[in-house]
């Protein structure tokens, strides 16, 4: 059945033109949460309807009892321009305004049952104002893209056993035009013509940008989102966006988009209230009501809202071309008493703790994403032990790609933290992670969290003086992209920027004028070059097969010795990491099945700013047992340093 289903209703005598996109079948799928492409239906679209061209919209206020559109093109006058319920009481408002153009300021003004009228932004809407103004723009998405080489061949490049180091980024404060003025930012073609071919030099293979859906609030990081449909303003128009998105591609690196379906803020222009009752949240505010941010939970049960939240997510991937998504606060999501003292929650129907709604959503979310688009990934943010969350919902998993691996985070900066003299009391700690690895397809995140809010910048983590701070930080990173799973490293911590992540400036660019910084740099570069050259990095970075403990007995010592495999034993690397100052000549390690290993990467070379003057050039090997093919290797192993040998 086509959509026009009232073309013959219309009026051209009025205002407003009695005129739908929706079908029968639209609307039962929006409210029975199976209609997943609402943005061709809602907001605002520029049509020509009897020869007259204009703007159709369409907003679902299900609890108001008058919605009109209003604007700059008429004035702002909530009388001139009333929308029109749909019969079929879905709560849907609609109707087509001829000579409305694209680009108009634009709201609705909802009037609830209470006989209150508030004026609300577009839910639906692909372009807003630049903050702190908030009207929404009658806006269309056309554009010639440019990357379906990227597009034929991504499946490839975002596959799981393919290397994926992630350079996470905020784009008003990674670089500024005036780093002085927090209200300065470089539009999206600026941050183009910068970010990506600095991403490229650095051998990142994909980007992940915090949140670019429209935010009314900069200390926010746009995890409180109104505009789930849209870029934001700050940097230049959804064209502008997709035109960085087409150049990341043509440079050969994936985009990930931070996405937050768990919360929304309360700002009067938003999703809050929308029209007077508790409409995309919660009504019981033990489950609609977040603690940790004064913000909102989505009503997961709500068909309707259903629709609009995986219609979000889609939109991104069919109209941005993302090739990810990250979920932020899964947890928060998962948990009815997440963040949630005794007495301020409810047990679900089982008498657990389980939100079952936000479950059964977070299936349906990754198994049709994974249907429609089977060549990106979903990450999800998730703190918790919950079980199966990267796992195939047929198997019982809640159906993301990678999970993010918080626990071996925490382990190893408390491991790193520590004066070396102590590491061989806490070495279990540090080989913790392998015990649960395969549990989760697992992505190792060093993100902008660990460097706000007094956790301090990652070089300041590290014990000792600058050169054993720097010479710490590259084992850790060495250890990290050596270590199975995918990688994200947050901005600025590639050059082991000196003050804590502010959203308010830009990165500390003047400190790559010191060789110390710049070393850093150059070591991250060559470690994203590793991981990305290196098929026993990534081949099997989530199978049991490509993770082999060599040597854990040298705890006195702090030395740790690993085996990452690939499909051809050929391609095996040998990782060798010691975790304190003492240099070691002659350092026995016993391996199987090679007689001939070479260095190919090491911490501490002049050019990251080491000693550069252990190091392996000829390694001896001695045959211990020729039928079992046991070799001794005798090994160089530099201070607070690490080697890859293949």
């Amino acid at each position: 059945m086509q959509a026009y289903e009232k073309l013959h209703f219309i009026d051209t005598t009025k205002p407003v033109w009695n005129y739908s996109l929706f079908s029968s079948e639209d609307v039962s799928n929006f409210q029975q949460g199976t209609h997943y492409r609402l943005y061709k239906k809602f907001g605002s679209h520029a049509l020509t309807v009897n020869d007259h061209p204009g703007t159709y919209f369409a907003v679902w206020a299900p609890n108001a009892t008058g919605v009109s559109v209003v604007g700059n093109f008429n004035h702002w006058n909530t009388q001139q321009h009333p929308l029109l319920p749909r019969w079929d009481k879905s709560g849907i408002w609609e109707g087509f305004i001829p000579d409305c153009k694209t680009g108009e300021l634009y709201k609705y003004h909802v009037t609830g049952s209470n006989g209150i009228g508030v004026d609300k932004g577009d839910p639906f809407a692909n372009f807003w104002e630049h903050k702190p103004k908030t009207s929404s723009i009658t806006w269309h998405l056309d554009y010639k893209w440019k990357d379906e080489h990227w597009m034929k061949k991504r499946k490839n490049k975002n596959a799981l056993d393919a290397p994926w180091s992630v350079y996470e980024v905020h784009l008003a404060s990674w670089m500024r035009p005036d780093p002085s003025n927090e209200d300065a930012y470089n539009s999206y073609q600026q941050i183009t013509e910068r970010l990506v071919p600095y991403v490229k030099k650095m051998n990142f293979t994909h980007v992940e940008f915090m949140p670019v859906m429209e935010h009314p609030f900069d200390g926010s990081w746009g995890y409180q989102g109104a505009g789930y449909f849209a870029p934001t303003s700050r940097f230049g128009s959804p064209q502008d966006f997709m035109a960085m998105v087409d150049a990341f591609h043509d440079a050969g690196i994936g985009v990930i988009l931070d996405w937050v379906p768990s919360h929304f803020p309360y700002d009067q222009h938003g999703l809050f209230m929308f029209d007077g009752e508790h409409t995309y949240e919660y009504a019981d505010m033990r489950k609609g009501y977040h603690p940790d941010w004064s913000s909102y939970v989505f009503n997961y049960k709500r068909g309707e809202v259903k629709s609009f939240l995986i219609s979000s997510a889609l939109f991104w991937f069919d109209q941005f071309h993302a090739d990810g998504l990250r979920v932020d606060a899964v947890s928060s999501m998962l948990k009815l008493n997440y963040s949630r003292k005794e007495g301020e929650w409810e047990p679900n129907e089982f008498g657990g703790d389980g939100n079952l709604e936000a479950i059964a959503f977070i299936k349906d979310l990754n198994e049709t994403i994974y249907r429609d688009f089977p060549d990106v990934q979903t990450i999800a943010e998730e703190a918790t032990d919950w079980p199966g969350v990267s796992k195939p919902t047929f198997m019982g998993g809640l159906g993301f790609g990678m999970k993010w691996m918080m626990g071996w985070m925490h382990d190893t900066l408390n491991y790193f933290k520590q004066d070396p003299v102590y590491r061989k009391y806490t070495q279990d700690q540090f080989s913790f992670s392998m015990v649960y690895y395969y549990d989760e397809n697992f992505m190792l995140p060093l993100s902008h969290d660990e460097v706000v809010h007094g956790k301090s910048p990652m070089i300041y983590k590290m014990p000792g003086d600058d050169w054993q701070k720097f010479a710490n930080l590259r084992l850790l990173y060495t250890y990290m992209f050596t270590h199975p799973g995918t990688k994200l490293l947050f901005m600025g911590d590639e050059f082991g920027s000196t003050s804590e992540w502010n959203y308010k400036s830009e990165l500390p660019w003047n400190l790559l004028k010191y060789d110390s910084h710049k070393g850093m740099q150059e070591c991250v570069k060559q470690l994203c070059k590793l991981y990305k050259n290196e098929p026993a990095l990534y081949e099997l970075q989530f199978d049991r097969e490509g993770f082999e403990w060599v040597d854990l007995h040298h705890r006195d010592e702090s030395v740790i010795t690993y085996r990452r495999k690939g499909h051809k034993s050929k391609n095996d690397v040998l990782v060798v990491l010691n975790m304190t100052p003492v240099v070691r000549h002659n350092w026995k390690v016993t391996v199987k099945g090679k007689d001939s290993w070479e260095e190919i990467f090491n911490s501490d070379e002049k050019k990251f700013w080491g000693s550069g003057d252990v190091y392996n050039p000829e390694i001896k090997i001695k045959e211990l047992h020729k039928q079992d093919k046991l070799f001794e290797l005798s090994l160089n192993l530099p201070p607070l340093g690490a080697i890859v040998l293949r």
